[in-house]
């Protein structure tokens, strides 16, 4: 399960990467002084400008709108209906740039007061899954503050690229002379995303993200889809844990629950590797593993412990 940790880790830091750099690559955007997307460094238009200058038929014209609007955009739907209803919200767990900036607060939160975020009733203990303990320590929320800040500013500043030529945006930050546009632009995100990040940035991870609600939506319409499971039969062994897995979430759910109460599960397996950590003494092995087809089927039930028919 650690290995599975560290590949999930190095997909995160270079999706992050990749995030930050399809602008000034060139890789994709929507260059708003053209009035197109630029992809692979090729102009991505609709095909229409023939059309409108009467050179091309309206058959050509709808062509184009299919080849180029609509199918580029079907397949992109149908590849995400397809992967969240066989595995949940995989692509946020695995690849997403802002749950890498809630995993990575949420540490250093753990670290500055023995909590992953603000609103926790109480401290976590001290012990990790792993044996190691975290003493929480006031000075770590100096690193909390450089975090949500530095995201929040990275964050805003790569939207801005999105939208606008990445290099005039970099070299007006770099000589200190953003446009009027560009200042506010940046100012209001930076604020924004400061106030999320620090304050509800697993909130709107269950609540706020379209995209994580569509594969929500799309895991739970499928009662055989891949999902942890916990093996009821053997819960004494969970007795002194100390809610391990429960403490690992980083959406602050709980994993030994049925599949509607993880409704918002990004397949992140951090409590598969908390159970498996606590439980490496036991010949039988953690309680937790994903499970999928007909094993997923209790998991789904409507209610806890009954086999859906």
């Amino acid at each position: 399960m650690a290995k599975l940790q560290d590949l999930r880790l190095w997909l995160r830091i270079a999706f992050f990467a990749l995030f930050v750099l399809a602008p000034p690559l060139d890789i994709f955007r929507l260059d708003l002084k053209l009035g197109h997307f630029i992809l692979f460094g090729q102009y991505w238009t609709l095909g229409l400008d023939p059309f409108l200058r009467g050179e091309a038929s309206s058959g050509n014209a709808i062509l184009n709108l299919l080849l180029r609007g609509f199918l580029p955009i079907a397949v992109i739907i149908a590849t995400g209906v397809w992967v969240s209803w066989k595995y949940g919200r995989l692509y946020c767990g695995w690849l997403c740039p802002h749950f890498s900036v809630v995993e990575s607060i949420n540490a250093l939160m753990l670290r500055a007061f023995g909590r992953p975020t603000l609103w926790e009733r109480t401290a976590l203990p001290e012990e990790l899954p792993d044996g190691r303990r975290v003493v929480a320590q006031p000075l770590y929320w100096l690193a909390v503050g450089l975090a949500v800040t530095g995201f929040a500013f990275l964050w805003a500043i790569s939207l801005l690229t999105y939208m606008w030529p990445p290099f005039e945006v970099y070299s007006n930050l770099w000589h200190g002379t953003p446009t009027r546009f560009q200042f506010i632009f940046l100012t209001a995100a930076t604020l924004v995303f400061i106030i999320e990040f620090l304050l509800a940035r697993h909130l709107f991870c269950r609540f706020g993200c379209a995209i994580g609600l569509f594969q929500s939506l799309a895991w739970m319409g499928n009662k055989k889809a891949m999902v942890v499971g916990f093996e009821r039969e053997r819960v004494d062994s969970c007795i002194d844990c100390n809610a391990a897995c429960d403490n690992a979430c980083p959406m602050r759910l709980k994993p030994r629950s049925t599949k509607r109460h993880m409704f918002t599960c990004t397949q992140c397996a951090r409590c598969l590797q908390a159970c498996d950590q606590v439980q490496k003494g036991n010949p039988q092995g953690p309680l937790l593993k994903w499970v999928q087809n007909s094993d997923a089927l209790d998991v789904s039930a409507r209610d806890f412990g009954r086999k859906s028919e």
